[in-house]
Formats: structure tokens, sequence, C-alpha cells
């Protein structure tokens, strides 16, 4: 039983050096609730964001030029799968580093937190 709990405990060191980059593990008591991506994570997100963005504005402009709902519809469904993509891959980095590491650090109301964002996303 000791071994898999060091392996699982190293798993998350993993986890969380592959988020932040830094080998230095650090509690989330002790400061701010914030995001901690490698700066790859960032730019991929980064990327499927603008990519969003520029979706929208075409269909801002799609609007204005009354061009045929069904086909702004399709556009309008295309953006929603592009969000709900980049909503699974931010849920998935925050479950394989964050939520682990603070079960760890014995703050288990995150587990509700997660299921309440969950629901969120699932709406």
């Amino acid at each position: 039983m000791d071994r898999l709990i060091i392996e699982k405990r190293t798993s998350a060191q993993d986890a969380h050096d592959d988020c932040c980059g830094s080998t230095d593990k650090h509690s989330h008591q002790d400061r701010e609730r914030r995001s901690h991506h490698s700066e790859k994570e960032k730019k991929n997100l980064t990327s499927r964001l603008n990519r969003i963005e520029g979706q929208l504005r075409g269909i801002k402009g799609m609007v204005e030029r009354d061009v045929y709902c069904d086909d702004v519809l399709n556009q309008i469904a295309a953006v929603q799968s592009a969000l709900n993509s980049v909503g699974r891959l931010l849920l998935e980095s925050h479950m394989k580093s964050c939520v682990i590491e603070r079960i760890q650090d014995g703050e288990t109301e995150v587990i509700d937190e997660v299921l309440y964002t969950i629901k969120k996303l699932m709406k």
C-alpha cells in the first residue's frame, strides 16, 4: 500500500513539474488561486482561443451580411465545439495537477469545486 501512495505522489509531482515547469512543490494554501500552465500549454490554449475569436468575428460578419441562417448556425456549432475542446483540455490539466496537489495537501473540498465546475461545463 505504501508503494502505491509513493507512486501516486510521484505522478502528482511529475504533473506539477509539467504544468508549471518548476521543481519546487508549492502549496495551494499559501498562495492565491491561479493556474500554472507550462509555456507549451499556454501557447496551445492561446492559439485555440485566437482561432475561436476569429471564428466569432466571422460569425458577426456573416450576420451583418445577412448570410443564410443555417450557415451561421453551423459556424456557431463549430465555435461551441471548439470552446468545449478548450474546456476539456483545461479540465484535464487542472485534474492532473492542481486537484491532485490540493487533495494531497488535505484540501478535499476541491472535489466539490471540480464537480460543480463539471456540471456547469456540461450544460
